[in-house]
């Protein structure tokens, strides 16, 4: 049984070549051009690599920085003491602290996105992963 369509639907659908591959570039050209959505769209990519998972060596692990970012803020914790602490609050951390992060984090308090451990602190954050463990 075939789907009804709304109008804008179908003119962008006839302006997309079905039979077509389209290099990275026009594509997202394409999608810009064809987009009539009152909204912030987003896009969804895939990706075939032939490769097989199973094998140790054709594993695949890689992260992507975006130009603009993901659109929201993060919130970042920094573990540390002494000049680690203040090159963490310069780097822009927003809550930089040691054993007092650790007891007000014990507490309860959750309100961050990214937590940043030293290693000469990993002592102490270590006690936390009953608490941070579900967060992740």
């Amino acid at each position: 049984m075939a789907h009804k369509r709304g109008k804008k639907y179908q003119d962008a659908f006839k302006q997309v070549d079905q039979d077509k591959f389209y290099a990275l570039e026009e594509a997202v050209d394409l999608v810009k051009k064809i987009d009539f959505a009152k909204f912030d769209a987003t896009i969804e990519i895939a990706f075939k690599l032939n490769v097989d998972t199973k094998q140790a060596d054709q594993q695949l692990r890689g992260a992507v920085v975006l130009p603009n970012g993901t659109g929201k803020d993060q919130t970042v914790v920094v573990f540390a003491k002494g000049d680690k602490a203040k090159e963490a609050q310069e780097a822009g951390a927003d809550f930089v602290g040691d054993d007092d992060l650790v007891a007000k984090i014990q507490d309860g308090w959750l309100d961050f996105d990214v937590a940043i451990a030293t290693p000469d602190m990993m002592a102490q954050v270590g006690r936390l992963g009953r608490v941070l463990g579900p967060k992740a």
